[in-house]
């Protein structure tokens, strides 16, 4: 949180003054130690490429096949939205809406929340419900959970190669350059230089 040149840390609620620090460099809390931001010039480009990469691979991920199983001669393909309708059909709902949720509709929010925010940014305007959509990335955060997926799947792999040929297909190795992605692009982004961002484009709105 910042209040005009003030910082407020998170875990201790200490207000102390912000720092002005050198590209690369961290500020932390002089009582918790927690760290208060990081300078990263570039760090909301490279969230917003980041993002965009996310949004691609997503796409391919939810449009193709993740496994192939054979077995006596009978050949399947799925897809992750057809594992969550499998599960329905299979008399458990719950546990369907949970992958449905944490796999598909909490990573397409925040990879949506993100290149809302920072796309207009970086065209030098300020989308219409910034806040709204910047409580919305630090919401569905949690339970955006596609690496969970990703060691799932594999564990099942293994164990069906004992009674199946299981081939992975072109949608699994997306799903592991989605989970990148995603990472790197929430590992980039700063709520510190977002916010100083939009201060600065606040000023020129106001000064036009």
């Amino acid at each position: 949180m910042k209040l005009d040149g003030l910082i407020v840390c998170e875990q201790c609620d200490l207000l102390q003054q912000e720092a002005v620090l050198e590209p690369g460099g961290t500020a932390m809390c002089g009582r918790c130690g927690n760290v208060l931001f990081r300078s990263q010039p570039r760090g909301l480009e490279l969230s917003l490429v980041f993002s965009l990469t996310a949004a691609v691979l997503f796409l391919i991920s939810n449009a193709f096949p993740i496994v192939t199983i054979s077995s006596q001669g009978l050949t399947n393909s799925t897809t992750l939205l057809d594992a969550a309708d499998r599960l329905v059909h299979d008399g458990i709902p719950s546990i369907a809406a949970l992958v449905f949720a944490t796999t598909f509709l909490m990573p397409a929010l925040e990879i949506t929340a993100l290149i809302y925010l920072l796309l207009p940014l970086k065209l030098g305007r300020l989308p219409p419900g910034l806040s709204l959509a910047f409580r919305l990335i630090y919401l569905v955060k949690p339970w955006a959970m596609v690496e969970v997926f990703m060691m799932g799947l594999l564990v099942t792999i293994t164990k069906l190669n004992a009674f199946a040929s299981v081939a992975p297909d072109i949608a699994l190795g997306s799903f592991v350059l989605l989970m990148i992605s995603v990472t790197a692009a929430a590992a980039n982004f700063d709520p510190h230089n977002f916010w100083r961002r939009v201060d600065e484009l606040k000023k020129i709105e106001g000064s036009a």
